[in-house]
């Protein structure tokens, strides 16, 4: 009797659960778009937070380096020369050692650059090399090295976001979005720009700004940037004074000023490339080419201690008005030295805020000499800083419209917008014209080349995008049987099969919803009662534009995948199919090398150092 009474009880509460679940799935319709956002956001979350671990990180090897607690600029100008010399090449010898000690331990370790990731892997990041690279890249920043921060951060960002994938077993179009949902929002929380970081994602790495992808991009980067500014007192980057427009002839020397730009940043790519070349033909160990990157940077900077770090507090002071034309000629020159020592000679950063310190001080420098010559045409060489910010931005990078917009969130300076956008514009289309790579094009054509990704549309490429194992009863499992799975696994269709795993079809979850307010009559129901045998189905040797053609008419977010012989594979989420035919129009291909082209150095620098900044954020 008491065996008895546990049994109802146990089974009237199972009916109250799948009542519940059954209210959900109705009013709320969660759908894997849906779930895809909520993980965005998550990705969110825990990248703002990685973001400001990694900045208090950097911050304390600085300290321990130097010292001191003031600013990289400021620390270096308090230290003597001996001093300001040493520490950027011990920073650059400590992080040789670490990158060594990570190769040692961990050989044969794929590609930790989150961008290959994306672009072309299988939406999986190393977790021991990544941080390898991370640890080492603490040392060559707090050091004084002349890069940024932000190229680790956003890399420790997708590295959380791919455990995540990892963890929920993501099938790799996805697993490849939420690495770009972190990537997004280490941008965001590196700039407390979350449309810019969305833009920079969706445009320079994915190539695309379809929703699919845009979406969840726009979430993530939202989610940190809440995140941010409720833990932190974070505001635009740049506080600058309003800038006006002064009259209609203003925007001829911009107009010239893109121009400029356009033609400045295929010659600052260049350099890179050729202080890559000249490090890597010296044949050193990894551990003496980063110290000797060092050494250069601190060399100049026992003269010019600005040279240090990724350029940030020069440029506020250049917005400000503070520094002097003279004094900027000569902190440009040591800036694109310093520069290209430290990231020609394989130092784990990023040039993304280098680039913006090269706009700012030859925009400056423009509207300067524009202002001695036509006072009126140039009313305030300032606002040709900003305006040289973004234009250079988007000529390095390619991405103009990311370049807008980010350098829009950075200043909140609604004036400058319109010469922002013709300036930027024109750089663009400038430097594509003198040079067709930009800061990031050429690694993921290079890995492509390496490595060319096959077409999802051929052969069995359904087989790659399905998810193995899906939920399934047999023909004459009980209710109970069948109520349970539905409550364990977020489905809204279990498959029935026989025990060799023929497919049968489906029981769905709205059907059982009669028998809910119906103990006995649940209690002789089976899954074969309540069966779907018409449910339509995509083969394991269908293409993916066979299988996308399966769901037209078909309200279910998930197919079964069946073998030739009818038996159950797995299931092919339409989200996953869409984003996979989305990469697919965006991959990128590899270019051929035009006859007399000017060779390009990379693919050594990154077969004999694994973790070199090929040029990442």
């Amino acid at each position: 009797m008491t065996l008895t009474r546990l049994r109802t009880a146990s089974q009237q509460q199972l009916l109250k659960l799948l009542r519940w679940r059954v209210w959900v799935q109705e009013k709320l319709q969660p759908t894997d778009w849906q779930v895809t956002l909520l993980w965005a956001a998550a990705a969110g979350v825990l990248g703002a937070l990685a973001a400001l671990l990694f900045t208090s990180l950097t911050e304390g090897t600085h300290r321990l380096l130097t010292g001191s607690r003031a600013g990289i600029v400021e620390s270096m100008r308090l230290l003597p020369w001996w001093g300001a010399l040493a520490v950027p090449t011990l920073g650059g010898v400590l992080t040789g050692l670490i990158i060594r000690v990570g190769q040692k331990l961990l050989p044969g370790q794929s590609s930790t650059d989150y961008m290959e990731a994306i672009a072309l892997g299988s939406g999986r990041l190393p977790l021991r090399a990544s941080l390898t690279k991370i640890a080492a890249s603490l040392f060559a920043i707090g050091s004084g090295a002349s890069i940024g921060r932000e190229g680790p951060l956003v890399q420790l960002a997708a590295l959380v976001s791919s455990l995540i994938g990892r963890w929920r077993g993501l099938p790799p179009p996805r697993a490849r979005l939420l690495i770009a949902c972190g990537g997004a929002a280490g941008i965001a929380s590196a700039y407390n720009a979350p449309i810019g970081g969305s833009f920079f994602i969706a445009e320079i790495v994915l190539g695309t700004i379809a929703m699919e992808s845009l979406g969840p991009l726009a979430v993530s980067a939202v989610a940190a940037a809440l995140t941010l500014r409720t833990l932190t007192n974070a505001a635009q980057l740049y506080a600058v004074p309003a800038f006006h427009l002064g009259s209609l002839w203003e925007i001829g020397p911009y107009v010239l000023l893109g121009l400029l730009m356009g033609a400045f940043a295929p010659l600052f790519l260049r350099s890179l490339r050729r202080a890559e070349t000249f490090f890597v033909g010296l044949h050193l160990p990894l551990v003496l080419r980063l110290g000797l990157g060092g050494l250069l940077v601190g060399a100049v900077a026992t003269r010019v201690p600005e040279v240090c770090g990724n350029g940030y507090t020069v440029v506020v002071d250049i917005l400000n008005g503070e520094v002097g034309w003279l004094l900027l000629v000569l902190l440009l020159a040591c800036k694109w030295f310093a520069t290209a020592s430290s990231f020609g000679s394989g130092a784990p950063g990023g040039v993304f805020t280098p680039s913006l310190f090269m706009g700012a001080s030859s925009g400056f420098l423009f509207g300067t000499a524009v202002h001695a010559l036509w006072p009126a045409a140039a009313g305030d060489p300032r606002a040709f800083a900003l305006v040289g910010m973004g234009a250079f931005l988007g000529a390095v990078s390619h991405a103009p419209l990311m370049a807008i917009i980010m350098l829009f969130e950075m200043t909140l300076s609604y004036d400058i917008v319109l010469p922002l956008m013709l300036c930027t514009v024109i750089a663009f289309y400038t430097a594509k014209s003198f040079w067709n790579r930009s800061l990031y094009s050429e690694s993921l054509q290079r890995k492509a080349a390496e490595a060319p990704a096959a077409d999802p549309l051929d052969g069995h490429a359904v087989e790659a995008f399905m998810k193995a194992d899906p939920p399934r009863v047999a023909f004459d499992a009980r209710f109970a049987e069948i109520a349970r799975l539905f409550l364990s696994e977020r489905v809204n269709y279990v498959y029935v099969t026989t025990p060799e795993r023929k497919f049968l079809g489906v029981v769905a979850l709205h059907d059982i919803k009669p028998f809910l307010s119906e103990p006995a009559l649940a209690d002789v129901v089976i899954a074969g009662d309540i069966l779907h045998d018409d449910f339509p189905f995509v083969r394991v040797d269908e293409s993916l534009g066979q299988a996308l053609n399966r769901f037209l008419g078909v309200r279910a977010e998930r197919l079964p995948v069946l073998s030739s012989d009818g038996r159950l594979l797995g299931s092919l989420a339409k989200s996953d199919l869409l984003l996979a035919l989305v990469e697919l129009q965006k991959r990128p291909t590899p270019k051929a090398q035009p006859a007399g082209a000017e060779p390009v150095a990379a693919p050594k620098l990154a077969a004999e150092t694994p973790a070199a900044n090929v040029v990442c954020t």
